[in-house]
């Protein structure tokens, strides 16, 4: 074997051993559910207090750098804003399933927000806040961004007070996208939290015909093409010889995982009010651009950011 391809597969073995350990809970990242505590840490280890976190640029990048970037005062507020939502994980049952990592509402945080944001500015016409947004759904701010972004909402629960909010503001106007979760299992948890919220709403499958995805991009692929996993998954997927190659979903969330989904539900007039990419990780895409050279090419360039900047668009602009 060559020793570029020697280095590359045991690189990609090491990251593996990596992600296994966090899905064992070695890895000291994400919320301390015994305490209760309102202090998580990202992927980077970096303290985030959910109290008091307002921005993406407010936490240090974890993988290779964010970009930064101005604009015009005079239009500071006429711009698209990426707002990340904070929410409560259910407890640990043996009905939910804890494939899902640690991380929960701060995963890919904050290099994917940021680094979407920059490259939606760089590729369309849409200018964007170069800060990023995080926020609860009770905070009174949540109707001055009509897009919100929920990542791994496979163990999501809303609390009570949190769902006429969200019910309110996606019947006037607001859409929410759902992004990075697997499964079967954490299909069904998010579909029942979401159900709270729209009981007389059901998702529908969108079929690549699709406008959303002939926007900006016109995606003209099968849908599991669009497919992004994790770094390290998507790593060992363009590794010739390793038993992983090809294979783009996160096989250990189950068998159900292999196929990429693109659900949607809209409202009496057609408006997409909620849009879930499931069996899909686009905020590693965005995320872990600059780690690899072969997954950047792959899956940043040709999936993760294509799909982002057509919903984005699509949404933003129906």
């Amino acid at each position: 074997m060559p020793k570029t391809k020697l280095i590359a597969l045991i690189l990609v073995l090491a990251a593996g051993a990596i992600l296994a350990q966090r899905r064992q809970g070695g890895w000291r990242g994400g919320r301390d559910f015994d305490t209760g505590s309102h202090i998580v840490r990202t992927e980077g280890d970096d303290v985030v207090d959910e109290d008091t976190v307002k921005t993406a640029r407010e936490i240090a990048s974890h993988s290779t750098g964010t970009p930064t970037w101005t604009n015009d005062p005079a239009f500071a507020r006429d711009v698209f804003t990426f707002v990340r939502v904070l929410y409560a994980r259910a407890p640990q049952t043996p009905e939910i399933s804890w494939t899902a990592s640690h991380w929960g509402w701060v995963t890919d945080f904050p290099d994917s927000d940021l680094n979407l944001s920059f490259r939606l500015q760089q590729v369309t016409s849409i200018r964007t806040d170069p800060d990023g947004r995080v926020l609860r759904l009770t905070d009174p701010a949540l109707f001055d961004y009509p897009w919100i972004y929920v990542v791994e909402p496979g163990t999501m629960v809303l609390k009570d007070e949190e769902v006429p909010i969200l019910r309110n503001y996606l019947l006037n106007g607001g859409v929410l996208w759902a992004d990075d979760f697997w499964g079967a299992e954490q299909w069904a948890n998010f579909e029942h939290e979401i159900k709270r919220a729209l009981p007389e709403h059901r998702f529908t499958e969108l079929e690549m015909n699709h406008q959303i995805f002939h926007t900006v991009f016109d995606l003209q692929v099968p849908k599991n093409k669009l497919q992004t996993p994790n770094l390290v998954q998507g790593m060992r997927s363009l590794v010739q010889g390793s038993p992983d190659y090809g294979v783009t979903w996160e096989y250990y969330h189950g068998e159900d995982s292999q196929n990429m989904h693109v659900r949607a539900i809209s409202d009496d007039k057609d408006r997409i009010m909620v849009i879930a990419t499931h069996n899909c990780d686009n905020g590693d895409g965005w995320e872990r651009e600059g780690q690899d050279d072969g997954f950047f090419h792959e899956f940043s360039e040709k999936r993760a950011y294509p799909l982002g900047f057509n919903i984005i668009f699509y949404l933003m602009t129906h």
